[in-house]
């Protein structure tokens, strides 16, 4: 977790509960709180003028969303969508800023989360760009699984839909290509669940 359960709670924050697609924040809406996920699944997603989901990132339990938009005035620039039912502390903006002023190894920790997404999101952001779709999955999935494991030892926790919504993909091409990558050995499908 970034910051503890504890310190957010002594700084003012409220759990609060969202259900299956509740939208957490609105693109277009000024940033008014820190936002930490106790347990569930966000999204983060913008909308094509076709109607065209593409998703920006995928946050899990012990993450924070949103809270880079917490330093400057502008607004956000994605909506935040809860996938599964979520418990989330938030606390507000001044509370947050004072948190990380007087806390000094939380505000190093902060900075240092936000280095690691930015890097992510160069990572992917130039991988994405490639006209390759098995390059583009492949990005996705050792983003997600990380060092974690040998061969074959991580389920990649995302339906087809969402790869293809954060590679910008069509379904139907990421199921081809994932396909051909259990083909070619460089994962496994087993039981409909992907292996990485």
């Amino acid at each position: 977790m970034i910051i503890s359960e504890d310190l957010l709670l002594a700084y003012g924050a409220d759990y609060e509960t969202y259900k299956v697609h509740e939208v957490i924040f609105h693109e277009g809406n000024l940033p008014k709180f820190y936002f930490q996920i106790v347990s569930g699944v966000v999204e983060l997603k913008n909308y094509h003028e076709d109607g065209k989901e593409f998703t920006q990132n995928i946050l899990y339990e012990g993450q924070s969303l949103g809270e880079s938009f917490l330093f400057d005035d502008r607004y956000y620039p994605t909506n935040a969508t809860a996938k599964t039912e979520c418990t989330i502390l938030k606390l507000s903006k001044n509370d947050f800023l004072d948190l990380l002023k007087q806390h000094q190894e939380v505000c190093s920790g902060m900075f240092r989360w936000l280095a690691d997404r930015l890097y992510d999101k160069y990572i992917m952001l130039f991988n994405i760009s490639s006209p390759d779709p098995c390059s583009k999955i492949k990005t996705v999935m050792d983003h997600l699984k990380g060092n974690t494991g040998g061969k074959y030892s991580f389920q990649i926790p995302l339906t087809r839909q969402q790869l293809a919504n954060l590679t910008g993909l069509r379904v139907e091409t990421v199921i081809r290509t994932i396909k051909k990558m259990h083909n070619n050995h460089q994962l496994k499908i087993e039981n409909r669940k992907i292996y990485y």
